[in-house]
Order: structure tokens, then sequence, then C-alpha cells
């Protein structure tokens, strides 16, 4: 069964995509459009990425002291996407955007992070505009925002530092206004008057930036988090203080024309990866002197929103891409699912065993013929289409939370709180782990660079670590969205699950997983409200791990009995292939993975503190 098979159910089937256009934003769309949409980006996908995603990994960037070199396979493809509209499919008509439902774009996308997932950053330059469209000003939008839509610039997401990775309140890159430059009005309070928002010059390091400096785009608009000195110069310690400002490569003008001023931020180095090499990853220098700008050392930078609330205006574009990376990691599994499938297929190797042992005169059979190899295809199945399955779910509660009723938008805006963690980590974990399968069913070969699997698992290792590591997503969860609210969140979605349950348990094929699910929530709610029994955080929170990993597959078996139900509904008779595919890895997923809830929720629900209390030098 091909990806496109897939997506195809998923978003036709299961999610019934085609009664968004019900809705007015998306009134002129249908089945057509949607289809034309996903058969342009499969085109792109299959043409320009795919055939270079070991070019890429090979040939990884390098600076020549100038600027940053990329092969040319990599502008080519990123040119195809940018005039594809893909960056801006989202917009409104009147910024040249399509209207096209999330739930839809998402799906487009699968296909590039499928072909070649590191192959340009896209993703992240929609993000950027997308939170400019959301936080800046109607000049911010304009200059900055659109130009990223059509392409003509990238963007970036600019919080890690040398010194302060996932602890943000420790970030000290300092913006203080430039009261000094020409403005217009030659100091005083011109920095306040700019055009393009209030001016300040910037100094510090970034660490980690993805598409930190490149020769993609003629510009590229970084989005830095940085604090504003407070009272005698000092910080403010804390997120309190942080604030958000855009900050160009090269400096323009309230036209969005460049001005032929290079701004003061500076390539510090490349770091070298052990995946996902094909982007480039940097170390910014920001008001370093190297380029200065009027004279003076100093990155100029334009307020977003507030002074202070940096880091919620940041978060917008965190949440999505947080979603995006699941999504990635989502979709490398699926690739080595499909070449370790096609790999055992037509692989012979071993004979099997039967009654008189084995008769080493048969001919060999098939990798695929043996019963373990089918269990660890069976595995990457259940994972990838699963995962596939949650982020799409996902992307549909974002069409819900932007254009469905008061009450349904809320209702969505509050479960996708409380599931982006598991979009993100989970398919980060297992689809990981499928890759490792892939690499398994390959044998010797998989270890080696003739075979894509290795590829892939090197690539989807970064996704338990960035936009928030595995452990913070997991602290998130126990520690804010399951309580955030008085727990609606979770009450919303055990709403959810027990709907599907109820649906499932008179169909005679689902029955038993309905039950099984069943009990799975009932434990996670209980694990829940044993953590915080005491209601000391560092008790609740020390096995955080393990309770993400169990409410992760307890959602996931929901998601597969949800699509299990739909696939009945498609095929009462279960006489296709796809459908026989789809009730088998809902099958693994309840016979093979939900039972592991159980151990990790016991240490959950009792607190177990073996690694909390386990002192510094015993290890």
């Amino acid at each position: 069964m091909s990806l496109r098979t897939t997506v195809d159910f998923l978003l036709y089937d299961w999610l019934d995509a085609p009664a968004l256009q019900a809705r007015e934003r998306f009134a002129d769309h249908s089945r057509e459009t949607f289809d034309a949409v996903l058969d342009t980006c499969e085109r792109i996908a299959r043409e320009k990425y795919a055939p270079f995603n070991r070019l890429v990994d090979t040939e990884e960037p390098r600076f020549d002291g100038e600027k940053v070199i990329l092969p040319q396979a990599t502008h080519e493809a990123r040119r195809a996407y940018s005039e594809s509209g893909l960056l801006g499919a989202a917009q409104d008509y009147e910024l040249g955007g399509m209207q096209l439902p999330y739930t839809v774009e998402a799906a487009a996308n699968s296909f590039f992070a499928a072909a070649s997932v590191s192959i340009g950053s896209n993703l992240l330059t929609s993000g950027n505009a997308n939170l400019l469209m959301a936080h800046g000003t109607p000049a911010q939008q304009q200059v900055f925002a659109h130009n990223e839509f059509n392409g003509r610039w990238a963007g970036t997401m600019c919080l890690s530092e040398p010194q302060a990775g996932s602890s943000l309140s420790d970030v000290a890159t300092r913006a203080v206004p430039d009261a000094d430059g020409d403005g217009g009005g030659g100091g005083g309070d011109a920095w306040q008057q700019d055009p393009l928002g209030p001016r300040y010059r910037l100094t510090g390091n970034k660490m980690w930036i993805s598409s930190g400096d490149h020769e993609l785009t003629e510009n590229i608009v970084h989005l830095v988090l940085a604090k504003i000195p407070g009272p005698y110069g000092k910080l403010v310690p804390g997120t309190r203080g942080i604030s958000l400002f855009i900050v160009p490569k090269r400096l323009v003008d309230a036209q969005g024309q460049l001005t032929g001023v290079r701004n003061d931020v500076a390539l510090a180095g490349l770091n070298h990866k052990l995946g996902w090499r094909g982007t480039t990853n940097t170390l910014l220098n920001f008001g370093e002197g190297r380029y200065p700008v009027e004279g003076r050392a100093g990155a100029i930078g334009y307020l977003v929103g507030q002074p202070g609330e940096g880091l919620r205006c940041m978060f917008h574009m965190m949440n999505e891409a947080r979603i995006a990376i699941g999504m990635a990691a989502t979709m490398l599994g699926l690739a080595g699912y499909h070449a370790s499938l096609d790999y055992a297929k037509n692989r012979p190797q071993g004979r099997l065993l039967g009654k008189a042992g084995k008769d080493a005169s048969a001919p060999q059979v098939r990798l695929i013929e043996h019963a373990d190899i089918k269990r660890m295809l069976l595995a990457q199945k259940s994972y990838g289409e699963g995962a596939l399955a949650l982020n799409l779910y996902c992307a549909r509660l974002v069409d819900e939370q932007h254009t469905g009723t008061s009450p349904d938008a809320d209702e969505a805006r509050l479960l996708l709180e409380v599931l982006t963690p598991i979009a993100k980590s989970w398919p980060s974990e297992w689809c990981l782990e499928a890759n490792s399968l892939a690499i398994q069913i390959h044998g010797g070969y998989g270890y080696t660079r003739d075979f894509p699997v290795e590829q892939y698992w090197r690539d989807n290792r970064l996704n338990m670590i960035h936009e928030g590591t595995h452990g913070i997503q997991a602290l998130d969860l126990l520690g804010r969205k399951v309580l955030m609210e008085n727990g609606r969140g979770l009450q919303l979605l055990a709403a959810r699950i027990n709907a599907t349950v109820e649906q499932a348990i008179q169909q005679p094929a689902l029955a038993a997983h309905a039950n099984a699910l069943a009990q799975a929530l009932q434990q996670v709610g209980a694990a829940t409200k044993a953590a915080w029994a005491t209601g000391e955080p560092t008790e609740a929170l020390a096995n955080a791990v393990p309770y993400m990993q169990a409410f992760g597959h307890t959602v996931l078996a929901w998601v597969w009995l949800d699509v299990a139900l739909a696939t009945l509904r498609a095929d009462a008779a279960q006489a296709a292939p796809a459908s026989v595919g789809r009730l088998g890895a809902a099958r693994y997923f309840f016979h093979y993975e939900l039972p592991k809830i159980g151990a990790w929720l016991n240490v959950v629900r009792t607190r177990d503190d073996t690694c909390a209390s386990l002192p510094e030098d015993a290890f």
C-alpha cells in the first residue's frame, strides 16, 4: 500500500476533509482541488527531493569564509517548493494564498518529509511568517511575513544559546534601544518611531539555529529571543524579561527593499551533525561588530509585540514547529518502513522450519515469509501509519480552532494543548524505533550506506532532541497540560476516546480492542491522580517520561481503533488488501503495544523514586 493510498484514506474516509468546504473560508475548495495540491506536492517531492536525499547527506553545507555553500539540488528543490505556493497556502487570497485547510497542507507537506527531510527549511519559514501574522504590526506583516510567504525570503527561530539550551530563562542575549541610530531623527525617541517597529541593538550568541545562514534566498528573517535590561543594566531573571525581535540578515526599508546594508549578524560556525545534514545548522553571533551598522556594533532588531511577551509570541511558532517535527519523524519512519518492506519482498533468505526440519534442497523463501520479519514490518506500519493519523488529526483540530463555532474552536484549542506533546514526542520515539527495525530487516546491508535505512535512522535521531526534548515534553504533559483549566483538556480527550469505545464495542471484530482501550484509559486517569496525590512536583514528575509513553500509547490505541471503525465503514467485507493491512496493524498495536503501559504506569502510580533518589556518586 503506497503512502498516497494511506494519506487519501485518512483525509477522505477518516477525517472527512471535504466537509471543510462547507465553511466560508474553504468554500472554493473540493476533493478535486485537494487532490490537485497533493498531486503537485507528490510530483515535486518525487522529482526534486527524493533523488537527492543521499547527495545532501554526503555533501554537507560548507562555509568558504564568505558564504555557505549548498548543493545545486537544494537550490532547485527550494525554488520548486516556493513556486508551488505551499509556503503561503493557508493564507488569504489577498496575500497570494490558497486558503487551504491546514489538514490538507500538512498532508501535502508529508511527501517532502518522506522524500528528503533535510532539503530546505520551508516549515520554519512558514511558521516564522505565521507568527508575525498573529503578533506583528501591519508593517511587519507586509514587509517580512509577506516576503516569506512568496518565497523571496526565508525565516528562522533563534532561541537556544551555548549556555542555555532548553533552559530559556537563562537566555543572555541583550537588546537595548537604538537611541543613537539616525532613525530619521538622530537619536532621542526616534528608535520608537521606526516604521518597522521599535528599533533595538542586539548582542549575544544563538546556538543550533537551523537554516541560520545560506544563499537560498536574498534575505533571512531571524526571530530572536532576547532580554531588555532593567534598571542599572541588569537582565531580568527568568522568562518574564524575554522579548521577541525581528533581526533580518540584510537590512530593508519600509517597502521591503534591501538597503544594501548587511546587519551585524555573523556566522560563527556550522555544526556537523549525525543526520539531517542537508539543512545548515549554525552558531550565530549577534552584534559582535563584524558587520557594523552606522559605524557601530550591534544587530538591528525590531520588537514584536510588547516587551517581556516574547516567549508567549514564540510559542505560537513553537507549537506549529512541534507538530511539524512529529510529522517529520513520522515520515522518516514510513520511509524506512516502505524501504524495508520492498527489501523483505525481494530478498531470498533461509527456509521455513517444518515438522521434519528444514529442507536444504528447497529454494530459499523471501524474508517477508518469516513470522519475525512480519512482526517487525507490522510494528513499523503500526507506528508510522498511526503517527500519521495522529498528526493529521491534530491538523484537523487546528482547522477547527480557526474556523469552527466558538464552543468547538475552544474545545479544539484545549485538545491541541493536551495532544501537542504527544504529536511531537510519540513519533519521535517510536518512528525512530521503526527505523531501527528497518535496519534490522536489511541485516548487515542495513548497516551500510548502500541502502537508505541507516540515513533515515540518523535523520530521525534528532527529533527527540530539538523543539523541546523528550523529557521537556513529558514535564509539559504531566506537569501542565493534563492539569490546565482544572483538567478539562484531559476530560475532553477522555470523552472522545470513550465515544470511540462505545462505537467500537458494537463491532464484533473490534469489541475486544474497545474493552482494552477503556481499561487503558482508566489506568491513565488513575495514574495521573496518584502521581499528584501528595501535591509534590518533584515526586509527581520524577517519572514523567514513562507517563508520557503510556499516555501516548493510549492515544495511539484510540487513533487506531477509530481508524479501524472507518475501515469497516468503507469496506464492511474487509476484503481489500489495504483494509486487511489497516485492521492487522490495529490488531498488532492492541496485542503487542498497548499492554506495555502497565509497567510504565506502575512507577508513575507509586511515585517510584529509584532514579530520583540515587546519589550522584553512585553512578
